[in-house]
């Protein structure tokens, strides 16, 4: 494990950079485009490209690539990989490529079924321009798995920056000098996100083809690929579940009104920020480590490695989420108060954003939980505890809108979360006994303690701002400036004091971080 923090810091840094561009992305999009409708259809469009990516890219094929190409990588190889490599991505190319003629000829007959609003017509039409995005990030995936299974994690890591790099050069340079519409711009950022994707899908292979990689177009079916493939059956049905309950939200959110759709997508991007920057870090290292553990039976070493990954990520992610909701409203103002966005847009965001955020520790648990089975080749069981918290949020959803509106998608999606940590948790402690958390209670308790400790210093901080007699705008800048990372200095404190186990490898993760490893130093 000690080994892993530096790819952790690394990935962690570059993650740092995409979530940043991101928003820069998002704010400069919802700046142009505000809280209209014309903004939430590309968001609506977005949805099904991406859903697909969820259920044959990112999630069963990954989850079902990665320990596979561990085994093929133990008994052939590099050679062995390469070569499973290149069936995995030709299957990948022949079926994404099938569904994206598919959904072309289905969605552009959209206009065909006479009594929607305009907004569902624009939104199927945009569809159809994005749904190429399927087939290049599923390349992407397969690409960045074999580099992650060979140690190489930057390149997967610079992946999303090429996107947002991409987005924002089309939005902000092309869209604003070249679009004479509002259409027209979105037209452009549908541009962006298909030249992302190509950047996504060569830079890895690029990488790849340097290390010894020689593409070949090959449908056959070895006993490798026919595992991956069973793998992916019932990972496909799990991963289905989880998206079609997010489609599903958000869909429910276009309906609502012109606006719900888009405060969900910048609120959740913000909550994501954490999630992305360091649990998804420690996931992505974490999972060929511990599915190589599995490869051998040696399920001690596993939970080992497994509990210090679920302690690195709650180190982070709870007080995360006490202090996102602490500064909701300065934080969403900074970000997104700019052009067409009003002070309605940035009250009703912030508050959708503290309540999400309660939601945010389960969420990275659940990430690395997952891949737990997956290491292990269980992807039935992830399956069941998807179909009950689709059940959970889709129920508690239709019962909670009719009073709520978008805070009762909110409120759903977060109960949702919290049962799904704790089926998904009992579920990997029967399957493997050694994997129960146990050994983490002392950690978490002073990680809550640190916690409190930190949320009194900023919401004291928060009190105390106002007194200096500062500008609106210098207000919030400092509640983001200077009360973040004085409340991380607080909790880091406080962590210290309490002695938090496995403080040497959050230590040594710290000084593998830029910027931050030259202002900290073991010892000092």
């Amino acid at each position: 494990m000690s080994k892993s923090l530096k790819s952790i810091g690394v990935i962690s840094f570059l993650t740092v950079v995409s979530r940043m561009l991101a928003l820069v992305r998002d704010s400069l999009a919802f700046a142009i485009f505000g809280s209209g409708w014309l903004y939430s259809a590309f968001l609506t469009a977005f949805i099904l490209p991406n859903l697909f990516r969820r259920l044959l890219a990112e999630g069963s094929m990954t989850a079902a690539f990665v320990p596979t190409l561990q085994e093929e990588l133990h008994a052939n190889g590099k050679e062995g990989t390469y070569r499973l490599l290149s069936k995995v991505a030709s299957w990948l190319l022949v079926v994404t490529g099938a569904l994206v003629l598919l959904a072309a000829a289905l969605l552009s007959q959209a206009r065909r079924l006479p009594g929607h609003e305009e907004k569902w017509y624009v939104a199927a039409d945009l569809a159809v321009i994005l749904f190429p995005y399927l087939a290049l990030i599923s390349l992407a995936a397969a690409f960045s798995a074999a580099l992650n299974v060979h140690r190489h994690f930057v390149e997967p890591a610079l992946s999303p920056i090429w996107l947002n790099i991409a987005m924002i050069a089309t939005l902000a340079g092309a869209g604003l000098h070249f679009a004479s519409t509002p259409l027209g711009e979105v037209h452009w950022l549908c541009a962006g996100v298909l030249a992302g994707g190509v950047l996504q899908a060569a830079v890895p292979a690029a990488v790849l083809v340097s290390m010894g990689w020689r593409p070949a177009f090959d449908l056959g079916l070895s006993p490798r690929v026919r595992e991956i493939a069973l793998l992916m059956t019932p990972g496909i049905f799990g991963t289905a579940i989880y998206q079609i309950n997010f489609s599903v939200s958000r869909f429910i959110a276009f309906s609502l009104d012109d606006s719900s759709a888009t405060y969900l997508f910048n609120v959740n991007r913000l909550m994501e920020f954490p999630i992305g920057v360091f649990a998804v870090a420690v996931s992505t290292v974490v999972y060929p480590l511990i599915a190589a553990h599995a490869v051998k039976g040696d399920f001690r070493s596993m939970a080992t490695d497994f509990q210090k990954g679920i302690r690195l990520i709650l180190i982070i992610n709870v007080p995360a989420a006490a202090g996102m909701a602490l500064i909701s409203e300065p934080l969403v103002r900074l970000i997104y108060q700019h052009g067409h966005a009003t002070p309605a847009d940035i009250h009703r965001m912030a508050f959708l954003l503290a309540i999400m955020v309660v939601g945010l520790p389960f969420f990275s648990v659940v990430s690395l939980t997952v891949r737990a089975f997956y290491a292990v080749k269980d992807t039935r069981t992830p399956v069941r505890v998807a179909l009950i918290d689709f059940v959970i949020n889709v129920g508690l959803t239709l019962a909670l809108i009719r009073w709520f509106g978008v805070v009762g998608i909110v409120l759903a999606s977060t109960t949702a979360i919290v049962a799904q940590t704790v089926l998904l948790g009992r579920a990997l402690v029967r399957r493997l006994p050694e994997m129960h958390l146990a050994p983490l209670v002392p950690s978490l308790a002073k990680v809550g303690a640190a916690t409190a400790a930190m949320a009194l210093f900023v919401a004291g901080g928060m009190r105390a701002l106002p007194l200096l007699g500062l500008a609106p705008r210098a207000a919030d800048l400092g509640s983001v400036a200077v009360l973040v990372p004085a409340g991380i200095a607080a909790y880091g404190l406080a962590l210290w004091l309490l002695r938090i186990e496995g403080r040497e490898d959050l230590e040594s993760l710290l000084v593998r971080v830029p910027i931050v490893g030259r202002l900290f130093r073991p010892g000092l």
